[in-house]
């Protein structure tokens, strides 16, 4: 009977300082690409020992959480894997029929539940990052288009409004991937009669239902602004390599 038992072992105070801080990154409260306090300011916060807090960091960059930056700190990593996205990123610069169609549908998916979530969790200085982002896009639009990084800030704001902590992470993680299907988009809807107010519209009505806390409105106006994107790449497409038909 007593074989069944096991000594139980104090946790060291590393590991202690390795599962907060991995608690502060699965909430949100750490978020990725932001820099950690320095080993001096967490031994003080946390009433530690330096050595306990380095061990801590060495353990958390082994396990991919985090990453230091040569005379720049220590940052968090995305939970994605992101030794993925760079030949991914590949794929899209060169413009891969099947690999701007499979983001596009990514897109759908992914946006249309973060605008839906937006419309429930958003909180005011959210909104008015919304708002600011919208007005810039307007006073762009009216010299011909805004810039893709804009139209990039505007969706990635919806995420974060969203309150998902892994959403936020996975669109952090293809932000480059996100970046050049809106750059191409973009491209095709600049050359077309009437689509930058169409373009503008779409994303007014995603504020306003966002704005007037309608979940399904939201959803359903980011549902037709996407699509409307993803039938504008596979005319683009068709344009550029007619054999992917």
């Amino acid at each position: 009977m007593t074989t069944v038992f096991k000594p139980i072992r104090p946790k060291k105070l590393s590991e202690e300082i390795v599962n907060q801080i991995k608690d502060l990154i699965s909430r949100g409260d750490l978020g990725p690409g932001q820099r950690i306090p320095s080993e001096r300011d967490l031994a003080t916060f946390l009433g530690v020992s330096r050595p306990s807090v380095r061990e801590a960091i060495m353990v958390l960059e082994a396990m991919g959480f985090l990453e230091s930056r040569q005379g720049g700190g220590t940052f968090v990593r995305s939970l994605a894997d992101v030794t993925m996205a760079d030949p991914l990123a590949n794929m899209v610069e060169r413009r891969d029929p099947r690999m701007l169609h499979a983001l596009a549908e990514v897109r759908l998916g992914l946006e249309t539940w973060s605008a839906y979530l937006a419309a429930k969790r958003a909180e005011k200085p959210e909104l008015e990052r919304l708002r600011e982002l919208y007005a810039t896009m307007e006073e762009q639009a009216q010299k011909g288009g805004w810039d893709p990084e804009i139209d990039f800030q505007f969706h990635l704001a919806i995420t974060a409004a969203s309150h998902n902590t892994l959403q936020v992470h996975i669109l952090n993680t293809v932000q480059k991937l996100f970046q050049t299907t809106i750059m191409v988009a973009l491209g095709e809807f600049y050359s077309k009669e009437g689509y930058i107010d169409l373009l503008l519209n779409h994303h007014r009505e995603i504020l306003e239902a966002i704005e007037a806390r309608d979940p399904e409105r939201a959803r359903d106006w980011m549902q037709k602004h996407l699509t409307l994107v993803e039938e504008q790449l596979a005319v683009f497409l068709q344009k550029e390599r007619p054999d992917t038909a």
